[in-house]
């Protein structure tokens, strides 16, 4: 089964969230697909990943690029899984599809933005009545996630 978690940003911004997250997921040996909601936020994520820290990146390609599935990291705008990730992050409203595809699907929202705390909120409605297992996290006053539910 497909474990789902919703992360709720309240004190940080996707830009300094996801990467972290990502990193993670590497660690674990996971691959990663990144949904996004536009072609911009997708192109924006990718410098972003390049340059995070000033000590690392995160090798990665958009799929617009060649050979896909050799990649640790897809940053996208369709549902497909050209790299057959483990692990789909869906950032800025990015509908979830084919969950069942997935060992995790991370959902992330800005909790200062009223249109994605709605869609979070239907998308969590949605999920549950079709009997997934959810999780919610939330981030504290420092910026750590704790579980809320």
């Amino acid at each position: 089964m497909t474990d789902i978690l919703f992360y709720h940003l309240t004190e940080s911004t996707l830009e300094n969230a996801l990467p972290g997250l990502v990193e993670r997921s590497l660690e674990r040996k996971w691959k990663v697909v990144i949904q996004t909601g536009s072609e911009e936020r997708r192109d924006s994520l990718d410098n972003l990943l390049w340059t995070w820290t000033d000590a690392s990146f995160l090798a990665h390609a958009t799929d617009q690029e060649p050979y896909p599935e050799e990649q640790p990291i897809i940053l996208t705008t369709s549902d497909a899984n050209p790299n057959g990730a483990t692990v789909r992050f869906l950032v800025d409203g990015a509908e979830p599809r084919n969950v069942e595809a997935y060992e995790r699907l991370v959902l992330m929202f800005d909790g200062h933005d009223q249109q994605q705390l709605e869609q979070a909120r239907a998308q969590w409605k949605l999920l549950k009545t079709a009997g997934h297992s959810l999780t919610y996290w939330q981030q504290n006053a420092e910026g750590r996630w704790e579980k809320k539910a």
